[in-house]
């Protein structure tokens, strides 16, 4: 069930502030999905492809749709005809995939290349040299990134995960000097939103904020 006091309220917070709202809404269910969208959400964030497809399928066709997960090349293809944004790019391999697939469906997909910057090794990512590496090997005209995204070490100390918010903007406010067009920045969940705009966040992604807990009852795939 939403919460919606708290859905307007952080919404009305981030428009303050020029930050882009997406909504986590993996293993929720279309009714929940619905009742956030009725209330003017707009951008959804999902992890799992198979899920993605099945919700995009079921819900307006005006909903931009995040895939937030790791992905994997061989499942670029199910969501490359109407996925917004992929926030996970940690490989030139799969940017590559992207790209082709991009071609296929006669789209430009919108990307953003995922930064390691936590002191964890389930996190996903590239080194900053290889964010660098990536970005001269292009041009990719149907994969087009526009950004960087991170997650934080899952910490209760918030100087960390401060610092690790703001080695990514550094690295952006560099390849920025450097002439690439870097216009996003996707830091921040439902526990360090606030550290992610503060530390020069434009895209938060928050789940449990706006939805609550609950199991899942998607395959994940």
């Amino acid at each position: 069930m939403i919460n919606k006091e708290s859905y307007i309220s952080i919404n009305n917070e981030l428009k303050e502030k020029n930050v882009t709202l997406v909504a986590v809404s993996k293993t929720k269910t279309v009714e929940e999905i619905q009742a956030l969208y009725d209330l003017g959400q707009r951008d959804f964030g999902e992890n799992y492809v198979q899920e993605l497809v099945d919700k995009a399928a079921q819900l307006p066709t005006d909903i931009c749709w995040h895939f937030i997960g790791h992905l994997q090349g061989n499942k670029v293809k199910y969501i490359a005809p109407f996925v917004q944004l992929i926030h996970g790019v940690d490989s030139l391999k799969l940017l590559k995939e992207i790209d082709k697939q991009g071609a296929k469906c006669n789209r430009v997909i919108d990307c953003l290349l995922q930064v390691y910057i936590a002191d964890e090794e389930t996190k996903f990512g590239l080194e900053e040299n290889e964010v660098e590496e990536v970005l001269k090997t292009g041009p990719f005209p149907n994969a087009r990134i526009i950004g960087l995204m991170a997650m934080a070490s899952f910490t209760v100390v918030t100087e960390k995960v401060r610092s690790e918010f703001k080695k990514v903007n550094d690295i952006r406010s560099r390849l920025v000097a450097q002439g690439y067009h870097m216009p996003v920045v996707s830091l921040g969940m439902s526990s360090d939103y606030k550290i992610a705009i503060e530390e020069g966040s434009t895209m938060v992604r928050i789940g449990s904020l706006l939805f609550g807990q609950r199991q899942s009852t998607h395959k994940r795939v």
